[in-house]
């Protein structure tokens, strides 16, 4: 048989300023959880290996394979508005690249033990922060939004103590890269130009080759980042999604959602909404995430900066310009966005409808996902969606803006999920799986977020909002 997998790690070629090389550090008793057949499909890995006792070995740290070469990397970041100039891979191992039809990934394991970076904690994962981002990173990917991917997760057999003993478990991530803010802050913070520079053309050729030849490639890659992420956010916010730690060294280059610790899809909708155990002071609430994200690519912009212009001056009026067009972009993505639930072309009219239904929703604490349901499935009756004068003449102006009903309910068809990762029942999926040690809730909630534009799904217990007793307030990192 050939190698099942086939890596490329350029990452490792930069110099060892970019990471440690960590070797493999072995489980107990690693069992599978659940294995994304179809991602390493696409991924080009040998699938009669991918089933097989060999791959569940790899993917737990017990067995390497040919061309794997496996590093911890080194990155800074704002936590909570608060600069750590060296955080680092703590609890993640990076096995190396792999490449597809011309694509190149990292594949990486989290919760695979202590690194350098991992300043005394023990580098372990429980299961339940490994099924929480296995559901929500796989729902992200079906519903359209960019995101890291999560190829297998495994039970390690051994147990890992928090607040109290919990399973462990460790989760196999798919990203472009996992290049973050934090990484050009670390090298910015380090006063290490030359790493700067050298990081800076990585990415470029990496992620953005069409800017090598630009006349300033630097200032057109802070130009891309900032578009991917109004991009990212704006769709965040039309989903009720909240990241819940939204840290520079939680933000990649690439625009793609990653590390679904405290994260969560709101049920009753509320501009407020935190569920973030240490988010006390409400930084990533869901309605500051568009500025926090604005506020973010400000101190990459900063770290960029030596690469800009020669003259500091210079740098710094054109990293101004650059990030000054971040609202208008963010606001284009957003106003396309919320249009598109309405079945709408994104006007003025069109998002002061959105606006106002956003205003009724949180006055009347409604569900957000399937408040939005509920147009689709009233698009051509002539009562008022909800009961209330409000609504009536809400509904009105709404219906008065379409122009061709089959074409609004297409569109709203793809912008409007049936089903949402449920904080409940991502809950009662750990709980199975830590009282009993059954997947069988797991799997067949993975089945439905990966399926959530599917109108058969709307009665299914997955697309229905929690009952009083069912509410989660907090969701946790499990570090």
């Amino acid at each position: 048989m050939s190698a099942p997998i086939s890596f490329s790690n350029s990452y490792c070629k930069l110099p060892d300023t970019f990471y440690t090389r960590q070797p493999l550090q072995p489980v107990a008793s690693p069992a599978l959880v659940h294995a994304n057949i179809e991602l390493a499909a696409s991924l080009g890995i040998d699938p009669d290996w991918f089933r097989s006792e060999s791959a569940v070995a790899v993917f737990a740290g017990n067995e390497s394979l040919s061309g794997s070469d496996p590093i911890a990397t080194v990155y800074a970041g704002f936590q909570f508005g608060n600069f750590n100039p060296r955080l680092g891979d703590g609890r993640a191992l990076l096995l190396g690249e792999i490449l597809s039809e011309d694509a190149r990934f990292d594949l990486q394991l989290k919760g695979s033990g202590p690194t350098s970076y991992s300043r005394g904690g023990d580098g372990r994962s429980p299961l339940g922060p490994v099924l929480r981002e296995y559901l929500v990173s796989e729902a992200m990917a079906a519903l359209g939004v960019p995101t890291t991917r999560s190829l297998f997760a495994i039970s390690t057999g051994e147990l890992v103590q928090r607040e109290r003993p919990e399973p462990g478990g460790i989760l196999t991530r798919v990203a472009q890269s996992h290049i973050r803010f934090g990484t050009f802050q670390y090298f910015s913070a380090q006063q290490d130009h030359a790493g700067l520079r050298e990081l800076a053309d990585y990415t470029i050729a990496r992620h953005f080759p069409a800017l090598v030849t630009t006349t300033n490639p630097y200032l057109k890659l802070l130009e891309a980042v900032i578009d991917k992420v109004a991009c990212l956010v704006s769709h965040w916010q039309s989903l009720g999604f909240i990241h819940g730690v939204m840290n520079t060294d939680n933000m990649l280059v690439t625009g793609e959602t990653v590390d679904y610790g405290p994260c969560a899809f709101m049920d009753t909708f509320s501009q407020a909404a935190v569920y973030s155990a240490i988010d006390q002071g409400a930084r990533y609430a869901f309605q500051n995430q568009p500025s926090i994200a604005h506020w973010n690519l400000m101190t990459f912009a900063q770290a960029l900066l030596p690469l800009l212009d020669d003259d500091e001056h210079l740098a710094i009026a054109a990293a101004k310009t650059a990030l000054e067009a971040f609202p208008e972009i963010f606001d284009g993505y957003w106003r396309r966005h919320s249009a598109a639930k309405l079945g709408l072309p994104a006007t003025d009219a069109s998002t002061s409808l959105y606006l106002d239904m956003l205003r009724l929703l949180e006055r009347d604490k409604m569900d957000f996902t399937l408040s939005f349901n509920a147009l689709v499935q009233n698009l051509s009756e002539d009562q008022a969606i909800f009961e209330h004068p409000d609504w009536q003449h809400w509904t009105e102006r709404w219906r008065s803006l379409i122009d061709d009903i089959t074409a609004a309910e297409a569109l709203m068809m793809t912008s409007n999920p049936y089903v949402i990762p449920r904080n409940h029942q991502i809950e009662f999926a750990i709980a199975e799986a830590y009282q009993h040690d059954r997947f069988e809730h797991f799997s067949e909630m993975l089945a439905a977020v990966t399926d959530p534009y599917n109108p058969e799904r709307a009665d299914s217990i997955f697309a229905q909002a929690p009952g009083p007793d069912q509410i989660v307030r907090r969701t946790f990192c499990g570090t």
